[in-house]
């Protein structure tokens, strides 16, 4: 039977009080995180209890630090050591990028009790995943598909694990996870806790909560389906010939800003198209090997630069402080990827705006989807320097000259370097020349 707890619960002075040991509270003041969020004052007292736990809340309401507090806390008594390839905990997240997210935020809170937490997703090599896994590594921050094929391999055995979380389930649903993930939850003893934490019960998530959770506490902060009360929602109807112009002005402000486009070309070229007018701008997506996918991502983050232009890949999981705009260049086609990427604004109490830029024939499409995310959008038509985007747009960001491209240094010709060709020289000694219609001379056998 499925216990329901009230997401109204009365508010606590201190993660301390919450039941955090004083070793991990530390931590937090240092960090400045002093208060809990609701999803946190929620869950945190029955997670660290070791009841099984469903929480239900919209990204960027503080979802990964409440199963990170009782992963730590509840390992961090056991002084056991791991055994190699067996870890004791593990974290399954649909995303390259938020499995570095959690790893972030859960090292720090293991580091006072010498946890090892380690990261493993495709696009990289496994070989340092799998030296981490042979070196005996307590928490796995993990996406399906390369842990699936980690423990295909024999580098992974999960009969030890003690806790096992999943976030965002219902992304992990959308992008056709759940069979990888539930062949990897069949093989976790079931005495162990669970805790899973998404914005909806779609999709089969409901499934996995009924197979895999046993007597859950349910605490629903909020509703993925409801607008954050400090955000503000937007949509600017433009001609084809004008929409680049404006999409340029909201993307030269002074604060940060995210740009979502439906295809990878059209970031790529979006955020080139930017830094050549003079707003520096990087892309993020699916193309994009790790590596790039992480020094784009740090850039924008570190604020090298202000405008981060992606597709789906960043509309869940993907946490940057005091993002003021998102902007649709290309309207989403369902009402959930509006809600997701309008999330990445707004977050932990922070205000946001949100603009989606249309043209007159997908008036029907974005009204249909706005109805459907339950919000009331402001409409406008506007050109270039039209009042209106003026206004959204605020203080504008000084240009800034693109970085002219290195000249390559002049390739020598192949015929003048070539060593072969230098042996053999104009007058044809040794061999006759190839001009001269005469064959070299063939070595004797």
């Amino acid at each position: 039977m499925t216990a329901t707890a009230d997401a109204t619960r009365a508010s606590t002075s201190s993660f301390a009080d919450l039941g955090v040991p004083a070793r991990i509270a530390d931590v937090l003041d240092h960090q400045g995180l002093t208060f809990p969020f609701p999803i946190q004052t929620a869950t945190l007292p029955d997670s660290l209890a070791g009841r099984d736990v469903l929480g239900r809340g919209r990204t960027g309401s503080g979802k990964t630090l409440a199963f990170a507090l009782p992963i730590v806390a509840r390992l961090g008594v056991d002084s056991r050591r791991t055994r190699p390839n067996r870890p004791r905990a593990l974290v399954l997240v649909p995303t390259r990028e938020l499995a570095t997210q959690v790893h972030d935020v859960v090292a720090p809170l293991a580091a006072p009790s010498r946890l090892t937490v380690t990261t493993i997703f495709g696009g990289v090599r496994q070989n340092g995943q799998v030296r981490a896994l042979d070196a005996g590594t307590d928490i796995v921050v993990a996406c399906p598909g390369r842990l699936d094929d980690l423990m295909r391999q024999g580098h992974v055995d999960l009969r030890d694990v003690e806790i096992t979380v999943l976030d965002e389930a219902d992304h992990m649903a959308d992008l056709g996870f759940l069979p990888v993930v539930r062949r990897i939850l069949d093989t976790i003893p079931r005495t162990g806790q669970r805790l899973l934490f998404s914005a909806t019960l779609d999709n089969g998530v409901d499934v996995l909560v009924r197979r895999y959770l046993v007597d859950p506490v349910t605490h629903s902060v909020d509703d993925d389906a409801t607008t954050e009360p400090d955000m503000e929602h937007h949509v600017l109807t433009v001609t084809r010939e004008d929409k680049p112009a404006v999409v340029r002005e909201l993307a030269s402000g002074q604060d940060r800003s995210v740009l979502f486009t439906r295809t990878k070309h059209a970031a790529r070229k979006l955020a080139r198209d930017l830094t050549v007018a003079g707003i520096p701008a990087v892309d993020l997506h699916g193309n994009l090997s790790q590596n790039a996918r992480d020094r784009n991502l740090s850039r924008f983050r570190d604020g090298e630069v202000r405008v981060l232009v992606a597709t789906d890949v960043a509309a869940r999981g993907i946490h940057v402080d005091a993002v003021a705009l998102v902007v649709h260049v290309d309207p989403p086609t369902e009402h959930k990827a509006y809600l997701h990427r309008s999330g990445r604004t707004a977050r932990a109490g922070a205000s946001g705006v949100v603009v989606t830029v249309q043209t007159a024939d997908q008036r029907a499409e974005v009204a249909s989807m706005t109805r459907k995310a339950g919000i009331s959008p402001a409409h406008a038509n506007v050109a270039p320097a039209s009042p209106h985007v003026r206004v959204l747009l605020g203080a504008r960001a000084a240009r800034v000259e693109p970085v002219p491209a290195a000249v390559p240094a002049p390739v020598a010709s192949r015929r003048a370097t070539s060593p072969s060709r230098r042996r053999r020289g104009a007058s044809g000694a040794g061999g006759g020349q190839r001009g001269s219609g005469s064959r070299p001379a063939r070595r004797p056998a």
